[in-house]
């Protein structure tokens, strides 16, 4: 589930300097090369560690068939990594960001690989094409639009937090129905919020106004990275329950 990191709006003020110079496009496209790092470091992950029985047997216990004490921590680990991150900006190098973020990928695909058991390989790989094109539409009319997307973005984000909610219910309801209106939902949510976030580090890109080597700059590039990164894969998620074949 996406515990995305919102901490955005009093780092934005404290970087909305004087500074003449405008790197918004600079600036996002350093993001979304971070990302893109961070899915391909998450993608390798996934795979490696289905492909082999040793790796996929230290978090998953095939005879009890449930997690395993190192699957439970790396299950739960991501949210610390992204509490840290967020509420950690200012203290924080831009060195030590960029590990926690490479490391979090990491954890991310570890957690994935349960994702290429289940379903076929075929489907993973279109689902992903679906969620890259999905994301790539929202992600320029994000940066296109002249609309304010600012009160859009925080009824999102109201719909996330209800989410999680139904997402724990139906854990103990089982509902097919349930889940399938959480998964229609939740697509909806993703593929909005995608234009929110691009709209808003477009923003926080152009209010920098510092060029890029800045360390504070470069920590809002890891950020940002880490808030679209999220996007996509809860994206792909939801939508691998509607396109994805089970084995």
């Amino acid at each position: 589930m996406d515990q995305n990191n919102r901490g955005f709006n009093v780092i934005e003020q404290d970087y909305k300097s004087s500074q003449a110079v405008p790197v918004a496009r600079m600036f996002l496209a350093n993001v979304f090369i971070w990302m893109t790092i961070a899915l391909g470091v998450t993608a390798i992950t996934a795979y490696w560690f289905a492909s082999s029985p040793a790796l996929i047997g230290s978090l998953y216990n095939f005879q009890t068939h449930g997690l395993s004490g190192l699957g439970w921590v790396v299950t739960f680990a991501p949210i610390g990594f992204v509490l840290l991150m967020s509420m950690g900006f200012q203290r924080l190098s831009p060195a030590l960001m960029t590990l926690l973020f490479i490391a979090f990928a990491i954890l991310m695909g570890m957690s994935l690989s349960f994702v290429l058991l289940v379903y076929t390989g075929a489907s993973v790989f279109k689902t992903f094409l679906v969620t890259a094109a999905m994301f790539g539409i929202m992600a320029v009319l994000g940066y296109t639009t002249k609309t304010d997307l600012t009160k859009f973005g925080s009824i999102l984000m109201m719909a996330v937090f209800g989410l999680i909610i139904a997402m724990v219910v139906n854990m103990f309801m089982h509902s097919s129905t349930m889940e399938y209106i959480i998964s229609v939902i939740g697509v909806l949510v993703f593929t909005g919020l995608t234009a929110y976030d691009v709209q808003k580090l477009k923003r926080i890109g152009a209010g920098t106004g510092v060029q890029m080597q800045d360390p504070g700059v470069r920590k809002l590039s890891i950020l940002g990275a880490l808030t679209l990164y999220l996007d996509f894969i809860n994206l792909f998620l939801f939508l691998l329950r509607f396109l994805g074949d089970r084995k």
